[in-house]
């Protein structure tokens, strides 16, 4: 077993599940996330881990390892996994060999710990984009959707955007559509970078939606910077579908040295914040915070 001060993990993600094993009901979180001990260079796959508690783990499990002639080797980042139809379907970012780019590929599985194996064709995030971080939407027509960040390093003012899927998620439909920027949040600052000092960059990461329980708000979460600490913003639809218009709460959900977050509920329906913190490897550990809502507004429970 291992707990979370111990776990070095970024972008954790957590899929609850209820079932029987061994002919006894069984409720188990699964942990997925970036979890190889150096994510800025060659990839190894991604482990899993399962737990009863959020606290104690067992593992890691290797859920993806990539096969000889895999179209990426470096950058294994940020792998959702969701019960979708018969199978389980990870969305994971990976930086292509062939034009140096990252994008958002499908892989799926019969079991939540895999193994997982390429299921679209590659990325299905724009070609001659950067992009990363893709996120399932299902909208109330039943249209699926990946949301995701087109990187900042190749558009200075990163983004948020939204591309419809296929019905098995195996690929695009249609063109990507922008949700919005990230200097339109009041929280945000500009992100100095020596590599990039010649642009003026603003950095979308981490996209996240979910619905809340009492009046169906549609929320939005993401990462950036302030003052080049990491930090977790939100924000609302106001029309409560995937277009928005976005509405960002005035200060950060989070703001210490923390972010790329997923919501969850827990078994004990406990509405459950997912981060990383601190930012800075191999320091990273999950946190899970519960969150509450209050006049509209999403807000850490104290």
């Amino acid at each position: 077993m291992i707990d979370n001060n111990s776990l070095q993990i970024r972008d954790p993600f957590v899929l609850p599940l209820a079932g029987q094993r061994r002919g006894q009901e069984q409720e188990l979180y699964y942990l997925y996330g970036s979890t190889d001990s150096n994510i800025w260079g060659k990839g190894t796959g991604f482990d899993a881990y399962t737990s009863k508690d959020l606290e104690h783990w067992e593992g890691p499990f290797p859920v993806f390892r990539p096969e000889e002639g895999f179209y990426a080797e470096r950058n294994f980042w940020a792998p959702e996994v969701y019960a979708y139809g018969q199978s389980y379907i990870m969305f994971a970012t990976f930086r292509r060999k062939d034009n140096d780019l990252l994008g958002t590929a499908v892989l799926a599985s019969t079991h939540p710990l895999g193994p997982f194996t390429p299921y679209s064709e590659g990325p299905v995030t724009p070609q001659d984009w950067s992009s990363l971080d893709g996120t399932l939407y299902i909208d109330k027509q039943d249209q699926p959707w990946m949301v995701f960040c087109h990187e900042w390093q190749q558009t200075g003012d990163g983004k948020v955007c939204a591309i419809r899927l296929t019905e098995d998620l195996r690929s695009a439909e249609g063109e990507p559509v922008i949700l919005f920027r990230a200097s339109e949040a009041p929280w945000t600052t500009p992100f100095v970078s020596k590599r990039y000092a010649d642009q003026l960059n603003y950095v979308t990461d981490g996209p996240f939606l979910f619905r809340s329980s009492d009046d169906d708000t549609l929320y939005l979460l993401w990462a950036s910077f302030i003052n080049n600490t990491y930090a977790l913003g939100i924000a609302r639809s106001g029309s409560g579908e995937i277009t928005g218009p976005w509405i960002h709460q005035e200060e950060a959900l989070y703001q210490k040295d923390g972010g790329h977050a997923m919501v969850f509920r827990t078994f004990g329906d406990k509405l459950m914040l997912a981060i990383h913190t601190p930012n800075q490897s191999p320091h990273e550990r999950p946190v899970f915070l519960e969150l509450e809502e209050s006049g509209g507004v999403m807000r850490m429970k104290e």
